[in-house]
């Protein structure tokens, strides 16, 4: 056979650069209710179809439609929907504090809050989270407390965590969320391992991991995928497609020709791709991944298709890399009004409650952060005393230690 051309390599650009419209056709979406919902026990091989198709549950007009639609109590839902408001007020708020010096970095979620809430109402008390910096929706509906939250965050005299950990990056055992880790795919391996350490023990508490579209490109990822499938791991293996890793697109980690869902089908584990921006969808889908994890079925990985609408981190500038209305003409909509017009639809919500519970929210989240403060920030200088370094570390603190924190504390 002859060669009638020199070998060439395909370097994969974004649908859209700065001052240009994004094509977002690349998606690949299926209308509401059409994706079919196989029983849990199904065969990994036979998910093929959901890696590629979208399971969506609300249409334009907030009707829920299709196999998947949850028999969801309207009380959840409203709790939902409250739990993402507050997702959003406290991501604003904490915004605000950061370019105020009170605090060293953030991250936001800004359009991803159903994903964490509603994943977070599936599971059960005693299942493990293990989750990215974007998550915080889990920790929202699990009511943990504002203040606690806020002290980490402003590394001050009662961060839980005693400054150890940057801002954002929380551990708060008690709400099953494992320390979030700055090493992006760790936590993969990791919640794969607790969820076998958990069926060692004969437990029945299963493990959620959490991974980006962009570290699905680490090794981690794929030894956390072999682990769960060789093993059938009582393990939820989460892909969360926001479309760019701090400035890279999705299709530099490989989600141009074929879907990041579609790894796990390869790799013998039943996989599901899911409108992310859907309330009723996650909730759907985590509730039959959490049951084949519960009933010795094996592991489930999905990807959670979204959009992040703001910047990666305060550190960063996405006017640099994408258009700046991106956000706004991203198919899948805004996850709070498509929940909050499928509520009004049924009965259970109005308008006037919406106004009134997004300004109960914010008063709750000012009074919490007033109320940490008062322990010190970046601003004030009262941060977590850095002579407390040694404790927690070892049985015995070492004399030669013991006389550096001396010295520390003389100066």
């Amino acid at each position: 056979m002859r060669h009638t051309s020199h070998l060439r390599l395909h370097v994969p650009e974004p649908s859209g650069r700065p001052g240009r419209e994004t094509d977002f056709s690349y998606l690949h979406l299926s209308p509401a209710g059409e994706v079919r919902r196989p029983p849990v026990d199904v065969l990994p091989v036979d998910t093929s179809d959901l890696a590629y198709s979208l399971i969506r549950v609300l249409d334009d007009q907030g009707r829920a439609l299709g196999p998947w639609a949850p028999k969801a109590d309207p009380e959840l839902l409203r709790k939902g929907l409250r739990a993402m408001l507050k997702t959003r007020i406290f991501d604003a708020r904490m915004l605000i504090a950061q370019r105020q010096k009170k605090m060293s970095f953030y991250m936001q979620c800004l359009g991803e809050e159903a994903i964490g809430t509603a994943h977070g109402l599936a599971l059960s008390d005693g299942d493990m989270c293990f989750p990215s910096y974007r998550q915080q929706g889990l920790l929202m509906v699990r009511d943990v407390p504002l203040v606690d939250l806020i002290c980490q965050l402003l590394s001050n005299e009662r961060d839980p965590l005693k400054g150890r950990q940057l801002p954002v990056l929380y551990s708060v055992r008690k709400a099953g969320f494992f320390s979030v880790s700055g090493n992006l795919a760790t936590q993969f391996i990791q919640a794969v391992g607790w969820g076998m350490a958990s069926a060692i023990k004969g437990d029945t508490r299963i493990a959620s991991g959490w991974i980006g579209d962009g570290a699905t490109a680490e090794s981690d990822f794929h030894t956390a995928l072999t682990f769960a499938h060789v093993y059938r791991a009582p393990v939820i293996l989460n892909v969360v497609n926001n479309q760019w890793a701090i400035s890279t697109f999705q299709a530099l980690a490989g989600g141009e020709s074929t879907t990041f869902a579609a790894r796990g089908v390869g790799c013998g584990i039943a996989s599901l791709r899911v409108d992310g921006n859907d309330f009723l969808a996650v909730y759907a889908a985590s509730q039959w991944a959490i049951e084949r994890a519960r009933n010795n079925l094996g592991p489930t990985l999905i990807e959670w298709v979204t959009y992040r609408g703001g910047p990666h981190s305060t550190s960063d500038d996405p006017s640099k890399y994408r258009p700046a209305d991106d956000w706004e003409k991203f198919p899948l909509g805004d996850p709070i009004p498509r929940l909050k017009q499928h509520l009004i639809a049924i009965g259970a919500w109005s308008e006037e409650e919406h106004e009134e519970t997004r300004k109960q929210l914010e008063a709750e989240i000012i009074a919490a952060q007033k109320e940490a403060e008062r322990y010190g920030s970046l601003a004030t200088g009262h941060t977590f005393s850095a002579a407390m370094m040694f404790e927690d570390v070892y049985k015995g603190v070492p004399e030669h230690l013991r006389v550096q924190r001396r010295q520390l504390l003389e100066e």
